[in-house]
């Protein structure tokens, strides 16, 4: 039987928990990852609602996208909301995990998501994130190089775009002398030896390192293994914040915000126009974006979709790109399709609920 943390292991895999922002607070919130999985129920939000959804459905694990806690709590009294949902869930043996920022800056998430309802083309990250890869460096024996390499491209070293099994190899000679302790596979001990061998470089996510030295380990055939890891300022093309896409045709500003009113089911739009008169490079982040605002305008962008722009912020397109508010409940709801779909392909075994609740605080009339 499936236990919780079979889960959170295949989602941390898609969206590593090293890929949140600072402020933010991803990951199992609530609950034993030890216990056996009853069923999952996904929302956006996991509000007290959410949580006797759950109960009913008989789900003992929620996947969100906002997470219930950002700050610490010092009491839990059932004084507000985020206290009584902490309560009920412990009550009733229901965790609480979410998937926020992690998600929201994979190329496959949640601006992604939201790419799709747009039929977007040719979509990439906005802002790629710098110093999020590290480079390996290390030393084999000619004959153990294929051995090696394997291992450690499985492990996930060696990827660059849409590369594979990428690396850096160049000959030389390697020399180490065994002393009495030492079990060498090459050489005798008290004997100075000398020995051909290609210096090896790949680069890799920095959250897979632990997994990158256990294959180097395990496949190296040298007793201590040289290696030596450095820290990279390289952009990450596949991890960041927002993206960007096009129409296959321009559309004129009013057709514009009909189709985005239409396809991401929008009750309203809050926009500052340009004086573009044809839109069709898009920019966009689900939640609150408007700090990228400079960058979709560098980036060449008619237009920015996001959420939660204050009145000052829509000056900042300055005619240059239209700016578009289409809320934060409406711009990330699509998010739970996102983790069904996700999980719905990996586990076709188990009980998956979308949550029917409307988490959104906001009203309109």
């Amino acid at each position: 039987m499936l236990k919780i943390k079979d889960i959170l292991h295949f989602v941390e895999e898609i969206a590593p928990l090293s890929y949140q922002e600072e402020y933010d607070n991803a990951g199992l919130i609530i609950g034993n990852k030890d216990q056996d999985l009853s069923g999952i129920l996904i929302c956006l939000d996991s509000i007290e609602e959410v949580i006797e959804e759950a109960i009913n459905f008989k789900c003992n694990l929620i996947i969100s996208h906002h997470p219930i806690i950002f700050k610490g709590l010092k009491k839990i009294t059932g004084n507000n909301y985020i206290e009584n949902v902490v309560i009920t869930a412990i009550k009733h043996d229901i965790a609480i995990y979410a998937l926020h920022t992690n998600l929201d800056n994979i190329d496959q998430g949640v601006n992604k998501k939201i790419c799709e309802k747009l039929n977007l083309k040719d979509t990439k990250i906005l802002l790629p994130k710098k110093g999020n890869l590290r480079k390996l460096v290390t030393f084999i024996p000619h004959e153990h190089t294929r051995d090696v390499l394997n291992a450690i491209h499985a492990a996930g070293a060696g990827i660059i775009g849409d590369y594979d099994h990428c690396s850096f190899r160049v000959g030389g000679t390697g020399s180490f002398r065994p002393n009495e302790m030492a079990k060498p596979h090459i050489g005798e001990k008290d004997k100075l030896e000398e020995v051909d061998e290609e210096r090896m470089e790949v680069i890799f996510p920095d959250y897979k390192t632990n997994d990158v030295l256990h294959a180097l380990r395990s496949s190296h055939p040298y007793e201590e293994v040289a290696y030596y890891l450095q820290d990279l300022e390289n952009e990450d093309k596949e991890v960041g914040t927002g993206m960007i896409g096009e129409f296959e045709e321009g559309m004129n500003t009013e057709d514009f915000l009909h189709f985005l009113k239409e396809n991401m089911q929008l009750p309203m739009i809050k926009y500052a126009p340009s004086k573009k008169s044809i839109i069709k490079r898009i920019a966009l982040c689900g939640g609150s974006g408007s700090f990228l605002i400079p960058t979709a305008i560098a980036a060449g962008a008619d237009a920015f979709i996001t959420a939660d722009i204050k009145y000052h912020n829509y000056f900042d397109g300055n005619g240059k790109i239209l700016i578009a508010d289409i809320g934060h409940y409406e711009s990330e709801v699509f998010t739970k399709e996102l983790i069904y779909e996700l999980l719905n392909k990996k586990f076709s075994n188990i009980a998956l609920r979308l949550s029917e609740v409307n988490t959104n605080p906001v009203r309109y009339i």
